[in-house]
């Protein structure tokens, strides 16, 4: 299938063109982009039956990219695609991954260094050459070193986000060959970690071999790194490497719970096993010669005393202990979600007009979504000021009304993503922020405060009555950028205080981190799972948010968009 490989060159055309202070064309590759990645069928196949008109009828591909889609197939390469990297030929993907930089700077940085990769990157920042570069300055060459060394600290791992939808492809294919009884994520992957380094697949099969022969013959398949009977390890063009392990059913259920971990989660449960006169290994449960459970997960536990484990736990972080005396929580879920309240509009950054925003939400099975668009002082995204949110709270009571009038059972929330400045005042007046449903406050600009400017920063906003909710509330982006410097502490203890929610971001931020999230549950501090959406199909992310609350052993309760609309709004500050 071209589909994958199409959808590289879309991305890459959008960073190129952000390099040119092109407006809208790179959303436009994105969105095709995304729709190729996602489409089941083969692009290939859909133009040989239908032609142009039928690659126009994939969701995001217009003319001028039916062309270039048209174009691709016929010869292998599109045109504009090579002109663009001819203009500008760095590795611009990689460059995007250092926290600072964006294509214009990238641009500036090849025009004036002849800078195309991280290794030239890190060569001029070592050299001091990019301070004195028209809107760089020593700061922003202090960032950059920053942010490569980052890199070098996740070097070789995915974003769960990114990895998931792939895993999640090869899995529905083992799932559907018919030598294949039952076949599971493992490893990390299905712990949720943050980042996933290798993919692992457990399969129950009585005929390995075949298992073995279609897994090798993958699309995307670059290189076997070695193939048994029981075990095949394959690298992907992707960058990763897949791993398949193959067993037999009645071996399923201990294999499922060796193979997903953690390490010391299994030598924890192994030395319990021991201590009743059982073995424990990816077999099964042994007493003496007779294997005694090994079939489900479930019964692995259960034969060796234990409540069973929810695979999100099982880093030997006190869930042993728990589950001895059977007091494990009982874990949020997706389906407690009942509505999102950080999604963006195309009133400023966002892609999808509110109507949309509502109707996706809806589709979800929510119900309530809180429409919360960037401010002011966040220029680059088109921020809202006090007239235009007043034009947009008007708006939305206009749609709840007809909403209402249809007998919809749905509700638009307002609300605004307000920027916390460097002083800690909001830059919307108070008189308009109290005319809003919810306010969510954020830091985007100043972000190498020390602790103690940071975090008196953060106090005043949370003590201003008209802030509910603090949005990505520690800065890092997972992979990216580390966090503030915060003391998590002191902002727990405000939270308790002032009666402000937390947010668990599910984008790329992952932040609230799952340690954090505990700490919080366990100071009684209530959150938030939002997905901070600029476009309706980044709702999906929500599950990603609810993964990252699971890690941190939270429970309905601790989250409050699993309440009614009525019981949610009893959360926020100005609830009368």
């Amino acid at each position: 299938m071209k589909n994958q490989e199409l959808a590289k060159i879309f991305y890459e055309i959008a960073n190129f063109l952000q390099t040119e202070g092109v407006a809208f064309k790179p959303f436009a590759y994105q969105r095709a982009a995304k729709s190729l990645e996602d489409l089941k069928e083969d692009v290939a196949q859909i133009y040989i039956n239908k032609g142009k008109n039928g690659l126009e009828e994939i969701e995001g591909v217009g003319k001028n990219i039916a062309l270039q889609i048209e174009e691709y197939l016929k010869t292998g390469k599109i045109a504009g695609h090579q002109e663009l990297k001819n203009k500008l030929p760095v590795k611009i993907d990689e460059l995007m991954r250092v926290e600072g930089l964006g294509p214009k700077k990238i641009k500036v940085l090849y025009e004036k260094l002849g800078i195309k990769s991280l290794k030239d990157l890190e060569k001029a920042v070592k050299k001091h050459e990019l301070k004195d570069l028209f809107g760089f300055g020593e700061t922003t060459e202090k960032n950059i070193l920053q942010g490569l060394e980052f890199l070098k600290t996740s070097h070789g791992r995915s974003p769960l986000q990114v990895i998931t939808p792939v895993a999640r492809k090869v899995l529905k294919k083992l799932e559907n060959l018919k030598e294949v009884k039952m076949a599971s994520l493992a490893g990390s992957l299905r712990r949720k970690k943050e980042t996933i380094g290798d993919v692992d697949f457990l399969v129950a099969s009585d005929n390995p071999k075949a298992v073995m022969d279609f897994f090798v013959a993958l699309p995307g398949v670059k290189k076997v790194w070695g193939r048994g009977d029981t075990k095949t390890s394959v690298y992907m063009t992707g960058g990763f490497d897949m791993d398949l392990r193959v067993v037999p059913e009645k071996s399923y259920g201990s294999a499922l719970q060796y193979f997903t971990g953690s390490k010391e989660h299994n030598i924890a449960t192994r030395k319990i096993a021991m201590e009743k006169g059982l073995k424990l290994s990816e077999y099964g449960v042994f007493e003496g010669e007779n294997q005694i459970a090994g079939a489900t997960e479930q019964d692995v536990y259960k034969v060796i005393g234990m409540q069973y484990i929810e695979p999100e736990l099982r880093e030997d972080q006190g869930e042993i202990q728990s589950s001895l005396v059977g007091s494990l929580p009982a874990l949020i879920n997706l389906e407690d979600i009942k509505g999102d309240l950080h999604c963006h509009s195309n009133w400023n950054g966002g892609e999808h007009s509110i109507e949309v925003m509502a109707k996706t939400a809806m589709e979800k099975g929510y119900q309530y979504i809180g429409i919360s668009d960037h401010s002011k002082t966040l220029k680059i995204e088109n921020g809202l000021n006090e007239k235009q949110l007043l034009e947009q709270n008007k708006y939305i009571k206009n749609l709840n009304s007809k909403f209402k009038s249809q007998n919809l059972k749905f509700r638009i929330l307002h609300g605004v993503e307000a920027d916390i400045l460097k002083d800690g005042s909001i830059d919307i007046k108070n008189e308009v922020l109290a005319q809003l449903d919810y306010v969510i406050a954020s830091v985007h600009l100043n972000t190498k405060m020390e602790t103690k400017e940071m975090m008196a920063r953060i106090e005043k906003a949370m003590k201003n009555s008209n802030v509910d909710i603090i949005a990505h509330p520690t800065g890092r982006i997972v992979g990216r950028r580390e966090e503030y410097k915060i003391d998590f502490d002191q902002m727990l203890k405000l939270a308790n205080q002032t009666g402000t929610i937390l947010e668990i971001n599910s984008s790329a931020r992952m932040d609230l981190r799952d340690l954090y999230i505990r700490r919080a549950k366990n100071e009684g501090v209530k959150m938030i799972i939002n997905t901070d959406a600029h476009h309706k199909d980044q709702m999906d992310l929500m599950e990603y948010g609810v993964s990252q609350a699971r890690r941190g052993w939270a429970e309905k309760e601790d989250i409050i968009n699993t309440q009614s609309v009525e019981g949610l709004l009893k959360s926020f500050k100005n609830n009368d």
